[in-house]
């Protein structure tokens, strides 16, 4: 081996030690974030020679926002690119997305807050909940009834599988009732029961949909103001809500839906009346917020809103399927984690966070196409940042 030779593969090694190597205190958060920011130095995706700059151009993502959880803390929280293409506006880290299907974890909070304060059960039929409305058994319940754990779970038997594709702002809007029912005003079909409730999971922004209205016609309120006061004020996620469509004040800094291209939308963003699948607005920073009261919860170290064994339901599949009580529970390398994703008319984002350990990443971005670009980024800041590697010193 000739000595350039040499000289190249040990500064190559050095490069690669000094990537792999675990966090220390000395690690600061700008250089935290350069590292995943940077092109890596192994690559083992096909998109590691990128940065994340030339990522977002590639993937078509205007603009992305990224708020990273370490020690149960906000470690650093970044916004990359605009947030609107036809104005230019940047993204910056109080820049509102929707949050989309984020919005059901949130929204399972509240439901257990109304059962730690005595309302309702998990368990209970949820016809003997509703007021205003039943949901048909269809021959279905006879042996197990349809309740708020299978609901928030995926597990109830509904089997609508359209997803909800949100109204043009000029459009007219359905009721909770006639979403429910299929009925015009609604652009999706009627929610109901295809098979025995638990005995399968699949996935159904119907079920939350019918646990928005149990909520209101127990509580009694307005579903934003419900969720305003419970969930998003005690964690402190004040650039947070579930109103639609946005005011004017609060669309200022409003990120706007693009396409797979990164092109601008006919509108700046649809309407979710279906608020507690899809209809939430908020940040990464105030996801992260969330994510770490329940990582705080879950070992009893924190109850702003619910207690400890309230707060396990949301990280505990219920035996059928990955989902708890709200998120989904999954396996990734040698730890256990909750996370949700997030998919509107021009928007997607993701929270993941570690069941024990105080780490995790939220991520929003304002394209259909963000899915690509979020699984890059998650990778890295999990590389970065050592998720549940395992200590490859050799013992003694």
């Amino acid at each position: 081996m000739t000595t350039r030779t040499l000289g190249g593969v040990l500064a190559l090694a050095a490069t690669l030690t000094a990537f792999a190597a675990t966090r220390t205190d000395t690690d600061t958060a700008a250089a935290m974030m350069a590292r995943i920011e940077a092109a890596q130095p192994v690559n083992h995706q096909g998109y590691d020679a990128f940065t994340l700059e030339q990522l977002m151009s590639r993937f078509g993502v205007p603009g992305v926002s990224v708020a990273v959880i370490s020690d149960n803390t906000i470690h650093w929280a970044k916004a990359y690119g605009v947030a609107d293409v036809t104005s230019g506006a940047k993204v910056d880290t109080d820049t509102m997305f929707q949050a989309a299907s984020i919005s059901k974890p949130v929204n399972a909070m509240a439901v257990l807050k109304a059962v730690q304060d005595g309302r309702f059960t998990l368990d209970q039929d949820i016809n003997t909940i509703l007021k205003s409305w039943k949901l048909p058994g269809d021959g279905f319940t006879a042996e197990q009834p349809v309740t708020l754990r299978g609901l928030t779970s995926h597990t109830s038997g509904t089997g609508d599988g359209f997803g909800f594709p949100g109204y043009h702002p000029s459009a007219p809007r359905p009721t909770v009732v006639q979403i429910l029912d299929g009925e015009k005003p609604s652009n999706v079909g009627k929610v109901r029961l295809e098979r025995r409730p638990l005995t399968g999971q699949k996935y159904s922004g119907g079920a939350v949909t019918i646990t928005q209205l149990a909520l209101t016609d127990v509580v009694g309120r307005p579903y934003p103001e419900i969720l305003q006061d419970w969930v998003l004020k005690p964690i402190g996620m004040t650039r947070s809500g579930y109103d639609q469509p946005l005011t004017p004040e609060r669309d200022r800094n409003a990120a706007r839906a693009h396409n797979g291209r990164g092109a601008a939308m006919d509108t700046k963003w649809h309407v979710y009346p279906e608020l507690a699948a899809a209809g939430l607005w908020t940040t990464p920073i105030d996801l992260a917020k969330f994510a770490i009261d329940v990582q705080l919860w879950t070992r009893g170290k924190s109850n702003k809103v619910l207690s400890q064994s309230m707060a396990r339901e949301m990280i505990t599949p219920v035996g059928v399927g990955p989902f708890a009580v709200g998120f989904a529970i999954q396996q990734k390398g040698e730890g256990w984690y909750f996370s949700h994703g997030g998919s509107n008319w021009g928007f997607q984002c993701d929270v993941t966070a570690h069941t024990l350990k105080g780490y995790g990443v939220a991520i929003m971005t304002n394209s259909d196409s963000g899915g690509r670009l979020i699984e890059e980024i998650r990778s890295r800041v999990a590389a970065a940042y050592n998720w549940d590697m395992l200590d490859k010193a050799i013992p003694r």
